[in-house]
C-alpha cells in the first residue's frame, strides 16, 4: 500500500497501473495490419476498459465526495498505526494540512497514546466489533480536545486497515451550561471545588447557608485562623478527613458528612450535611474537580443535641432499624451505654456486643415484631468494647403508620448496676472464693437449667486441665499455685469474653459451657482461643514456667443429656488430650469411650502380666550396613494375654507408663537382657552389646542409675554390653536429675541413645549438654525415603545433627535395599530392620550369630 496526495479507495495501486497498462497495449496493437474479425474484437476490448476506468474515476470522486461529507473526523490508518488518509473535517479539526498529517504515526494527533495502544484496538476489531474510546487529540497549534473515537477493520489491497471517526466532545461542557440555572433556584448549597481545594464555583443557596456575603471562604476551610472545621462530634477535622479531600483521594463519592464550620471574626457556628461527588474528565483515573452538595442543619444539631442531654440525664438511649434500608441508628446516649466508638450500620454490628443467649432473644423478638406487629420488652446482656460487662433494658415496636413493618424503634436504658446488685448475693453462694468465677455446684446447676429447656439443649461443655500445674505447686509452693490459678482464670476468661460460662471445678481443673445452636464451630474456636492463651509461660519472679491447657469437648444431646453424663465426656475427651500430647483440644466420641473401656481393660491385665510371666524378649540384630555384619542387637517385649492375645508393644507401653507399671516391666527388661547377655557370652558368642529401652518414669532421683549397677555387677558385665535408648521427652522432664542419671551411667560405660530422634519433643538445647552416644532415627522417616522429599529432608537433618555433635546414629525399620543404600550415601553406619531379620527369640539369634 502507498500513501500518496489522494484518496485511499478500493482498488487502488497496483490495479489501476495494470488497467493504464493494458490500455496501451490495446491502443499499440490496433496500430498493425490486422484481419478485420480479430481489428474489431480488438476495439470491443479497448472500448470496454476504457468505460471500467471511467466508471472507477467515477466511484473514487463519490468515495472522496462521501469522505469528506462526514462532519466529524475520519482517518484511515494501517496495521500499525501510519495515517493513510484524512478527510476535510479532521483536516480542519486537527489544523494541519493533509500533507502534514497523512504517513504520519498516528501519535502525531494523540501523542498522549501508549506504546501498545493498538493492541487493545486490534483486539476487538479481530472479534468482528467497533473498537470505542475516549481520548485527548491534540491540534496543530498544542491546543487539546476531547474526543470519542469508533474504530473499525477493513482491508485495503490485501492489507489490514482501520477506519477511525473522532466525534469532538467539545460541546459537552456547553450542554451541561443548562443546568445552571436549576442549581442557581435550588436549596441545596453546590460548590465545585478543583485539585487545589479551590473554589470554583457557588450556587446561590451556598451563599445564602453561609450568610457571609463576600467573607464566604474561597478555598475549603482547612488551615487558618478564620475557619475551624469540626466533625459532628467537635472534633477538629485534619485535612485529610475533608469530605473533599477524600473524594479527591480516594476518587468515589463520599456519603453524607455532618460538618461544623466557624468563623472566628463573626463568632457564628454553622452546622451542615454535605455529600462530595468526584467529577472525572475523559481517560483520566483521577478526578479533577469535585462537587459538593450540601444541608445548613445548625437547628437540627442544636434540637439533636438538647435532645441527647436529656437521654443522658435519664441514661435511656433511642434506636431505630430500618429494615428496608438494613440501616440501624443509634442515638449518642445508646452509643454510650454500648460502648460503641462509631455508630452502628447494621443490626449485626448491635448483636455482635451481646452474649450468644441475648443474641437470640433479640433476633427471635425483631421477627416476632415483624410477624405479628406486637412490641417486646428484653433484658439483654454484652460487653463493650472495653471488656466490661453491661445489662440493658431494649423496649421497641414497629412505628405507627409503618403497614410494612420497615421501621422498628425504640429504647435502650442502662440496668447495669441494679443487676450487678441483685447478682451480688446469688454470685457469693455460687462462686469459688479463690478465683471469683463459679464454682462446681453452680457450673453444674447452670447446665442442668440448659438442657431442661429443649430449645437450649444444643449446649456444649469444655472440661479444661492445666498441664504441669502440680510443678509449679511442689517447687514453689501453695501460694505460687493459687497466683497462678488466678492468672490462669484470667486468661481463659479473656479468651471466651462472652461466648461461654466459666467454672472452677476443683484443684486445677475447669469448665467452659457454651451455646452452639447458633455456631455450631464455637466450641472449637474456643479451644483454639484457650490454647493460644497459655503460649506465653506463667512469671514467678526471674523464673519462667510453661503451663498449657489439656481440653476435652463433649456436646448435647449426642454425647449425653444429664450433666454429669456431659461432664464426665469431655473429661475423657481431655484425658485422651492429656495421654496424646497436651497442649491442644480433642473432642469426645463413641470411639473414644470405646477405646477408653479397652484401655480400662489392658490395664487391670497388665498389673498382672508380670506376675503371670506374660512377658517375653526378642531380640532384633544391629547390623552394619556395608557389610552386612551383626554387631548389636535391641531387645524388644512381647506379650501375650490369654484373654487379649498378642498386643503391640506401642499400645500396652503407654497404658503401662500412664499406670506407672512401666517401672516394674523395665526392671524386669533390664535383668533379663543382661542375662541373655550373660548366657550368650556363657556360649561362647561374645560380649554382645544389647539395647533396652528405658520410659521417662524410670528416671526419677538416682534410682535408675543404682539398678544399673546393681544388675551388671550381678551378671558380671561390663557397662558397655548395656545400650540405654531413651524418648526426647525424658529431656524436658527434669533436665538437672537426668544430667546427674546420664554422668552416673556413662561413668559406668553405659552406651546412651536418644531413641526416635527427630519424632518427639527435639529439645536441641538439652541435646548438645548431655553426656550422650548417639541418635536412632525413627521408622517414621525411614519408611518414606528414598522418595518422600519431607522423609529425605529430616533423615539428612538428623545426620547432620549427628555429625555436628559427633554422635553415633542408627537407622530402624529398614525395610528395602534402596532404603539401606540410602542411608549409606548419607553415612549411617549401621541399622535394623525387616530387611535383615525380624526380632529374634535368643535361640534364633544364636544361630544368626554361628
Amino acid at each position: 500500500m502507498t500513501v500518496s496526495g489522494q484518496h485511499v479507495v478500493p482498488d487502488d495501486g497496483a490495479h489501476r497501473a495494470a488497467h493504464v497498462d493494458a490500455l496501451a497495449g490495446l491502443e499499440q496493437a490496433l496500430q498493425q495490419p490486422l484481419p478485420l474479425n480479430l481489428q474489431q474484437a480488438l476495439l470491443a476490448a479497448r472500448d470496454a476498459l476504457a468505460e471500467a476506468m471511467a466508471e472507477r474515476r467515477a466511484a473514487q470522486r463519490r468515495y472522496a465526495a462521501l469522505f469528506d461529507a462526514v462532519p466529524d473526523p475520519v482517518s484511515i490508518l494501517s496495521a500499525t498505526g501510519v495515517v493513510l488518509d484524512v478527510n476535510s473535517a479532521g483536516v480542519r479539526a486537527y489544523g494541519r494540512t493533509r500533507e502534514e498529517i497523512v504517513g504520519q504515526p498516528i501519535e502525531l494527533l494523540n501523542p498522549d497514546l501508549p506504546a501498545d495502544h493498538l493492541e487493545p484496538v486490534w483486539e476487538t476489531l479481530n472479534r468482528g466489533e467497533t473498537y470505542v474510546v475516549e481520548v485527548t487529540n491534540m491540534r496543530g497549534n498544542g491546543n487539546r480536545f476531547p474526543v470519542e473515537v469508533h474504530s473499525a477493520a477493513f482491508e485495503h489491497d490485501g492489507e489490514h486497515c482501520i477506519v477511525a471517526v473522532a466525534r469532538d466532545l467539545s460541546r459537552r461542557w456547553q450542554a451541561e451550561t443548562r443546568y445552571r440555572l436549576l442549581l442557581e433556584s435550588i436549596d441545596k448549597g453546590v460548590m465545585l471545588f478543583d485539585r487545589h481545594l479551590g473554589i470554583i464555583s457557588a450556587n446561590p443557596a451556598a451563599h445564602r447557608i453561609f450568610n457571609l456575603g463576600s467573607a464566604a471562604p474561597a478555598r475549603v476551610p482547612l488551615h487558618g485562623d478564620e475557619w475551624i472545621s469540626v466533625d459532628e462530634h467537635g472534633r477538629r477535622l485534619r485535612p485529610e478527613q475533608w469530605p473533599v479531600t477524600r473524594a479527591f483521594a480516594e476518587g468515589k463519592s463520599i456519603p453524607s458528612t455532618i460538618i461544623g464550620l466557624y468563623h472566628r471574626p463573626n463568632g457564628r457556628m454553622i452546622w451542615i450535611s454535605i455529600t462530595t461527588v468526584p467529577v472525572f474528565s475523559a481517560g483520566c483515573d483521577l478526578p479533577d474537580h469535585v462537587f459538593s452538595l450540601f444541608s445548613d442543619i445548625t437547628e437540627l444539631k442544636r434540637d439533636h443535641a438538647l435532645f441527647d442531654r436529656a437521654q443522658s440525664l435519664a441514661h435511656i438511649g433511642g434506636w431505630e432499624w430500618d429494615r428496608g434500608q438494613q440501616h440501624l441508628y443509634l442515638t449518642g446516649e445508646a452509643q454510650r451505654i454500648l460502648g460503641q466508638q462509631l455508630p452502628p450500620i447494621d443490626l449485626e454490628q448491635l448483636l455482635a456486643c451481646l452474649n450468644s443467649l441475648s443474641r437470640q432473644q433479640l433476633r427471635e423478638a425483631m421477627e416476632h415484631v415483624v410477624e405479628q406487629r406486637t412490641g417486646f420488652e428484653l433484658e439483654l446482656q454484652g460487653q463493650r468494647a472495653s471488656g466490661h460487662s453491661f445489662w440493658i433494658r431494649m423496649i421497641g415496636e414497629v412505628e405507627l403508620g409503618d403497614l410494612a413493618s420497615t421501621r422498628i424503634a425504640g429504647t435502650l436504658q442502662d440496668i447495669t448496676e441494679p443487676k450487678h446488685a441483685e447478682q451480688t448475693l446469688k454470685n457469693q453462694a455460687r462462686t469459688d472464693p479463690l478465683t471469683g468465677i463459679m464454682n462446681r455446684d453452680a457450673a453444674l446447676t447452670d447446665l442442668e437449667a440448659r438442657l431442661s429447656n429443649p430449645s437450649h439443649a444444643g449446649v456444649a461443655v469444655l472440661y479444661i486441665d492445666l498441664d504441669r500445674f502440680k510443678t509449679v505447686n511442689d517447687v514453689l509452693g501453695h501460694n505460687a499455685g493459687d497466683l497462678l490459678l488466678i492468672e490462669a482464670t484470667r486468661r481463659i476468661a479473656d479468651a471466651i469474653g462472652t461466648e461461654g460460662l466459666l467454672a472452677r471445678f476443683g484443684g486445677d481443673e475447669f469448665v467452659v459451657t457454651c451455646d452452639a445452636r447458633d455456631l455450631p464451630g464455637r466450641p472449637e474456636q474456643l479451644a483454639e482461643a484457650i490454647t493460644r492463651a497459655f503460649i506465653p509461660p506463667f512469671q514467678f519472679g526471674k523464673d519462667e514456667f510453661p503451663v498449657t491447657t489439656s481440653i476435652g469437648i463433649a456436646r448435647a444431646p449426642q454425647d449425653g443429656l444429664r450433666p454429669q453424663q456431659l461432664i464426665q465426656n469431655a473429661d475423657l475427651a481431655m484425658y485422651e488430650c492429656k495421654r496424646r500430647d497436651r497442649n491442644g483440644w480433642q473432642l469426645f466420641s463413641p470411639e473414644l469411650a470405646r477405646r477408653q473401656r479397652d484401655r480400662l481393660q489392658i490395664e487391670r491385665r497388665l498389673r498382672k502380666a508380670l506376675d503371670r510371666d506374660e512377658f517375653r524378649l526378642v531380640y532384633q540384630p544391629q547390623v552394619d550396613l556395608r557389610s552386612g555384619q551383626i554387631i548389636a542387637c535391641e531387645a524388644l517385649i512381647r506379650w501375650r494375654n490369654r484373654q487379649l492375645g498378642e498386643l503391640r508393644p506401642d499400645i500396652f507401653i503407654s497404658h503401662a507408663e500412664n499406670t506407672g507399671d512401666i517401672v516394674r516391666i523395665g526392671e524386669w527388661v533390664l535383668h533379663q537382657a543382661c542375662r541373655q547377655i550373660r548366657q550368650w557370652h556363657n556360649e561362647g558368642l561374645g560380649m554382645m552389646r544389647v539395647a533396652i529401652n528405658v520410659s521417662y518414669r524410670q528416671f526419677s532421683g538416682d534410682r535408675l542409675a543404682r539398678q544399673v549397677r546393681e544388675v551388671l555387677d550381678h551378671y558380671g558385665l561390663p557397662g558397655s554390653a548395656l545400650e540405654l535408648e531413651f524418648t526426647e521427652r525424658v529431656l524436658i522432664e527434669d533436665a538437672p536429675a537426668t544430667l546427674r542419671t546420664f554422668a552416673e551411667l556413662r561413668a559406668m560405660g553405659v552406651v546412651l541413645t536418644i531413641d526416635d530422634f527427630g519424632e518427639g519433643y527435639s529439645a536441641l538445647n538439652y541435646l548438645r549438654t548431655l553426656p550422650i552416644h548417639g541418635l536412632k532415627l525413627s521408622q517414621l522417616f525411614i519408611s518414606g525415603v528414598p522418595d518422600n522429599p519431607s522423609d529425605v529432608a529430616v533423615c539428612e537433618a538428623v545426620c547432620g545433627i549427628a555429625r555436628s555433635l559427633g554422635l553415633g546414629l542408627v537407622a530402624e525399620g529398614i525395610e528395602s535395599e534402596a532404603q539401606r543404600q540410602f542411608l549409606l550415601g548419607l553415612g549411617v553406619p549401621v541399622g535394623q530392620g525387616f530387611l535383615f531379620a525380624p526380632g529374634l527369640s535368643p535361640t534364633d539369634f544364636s544361630r544368626q550369630m554361628t
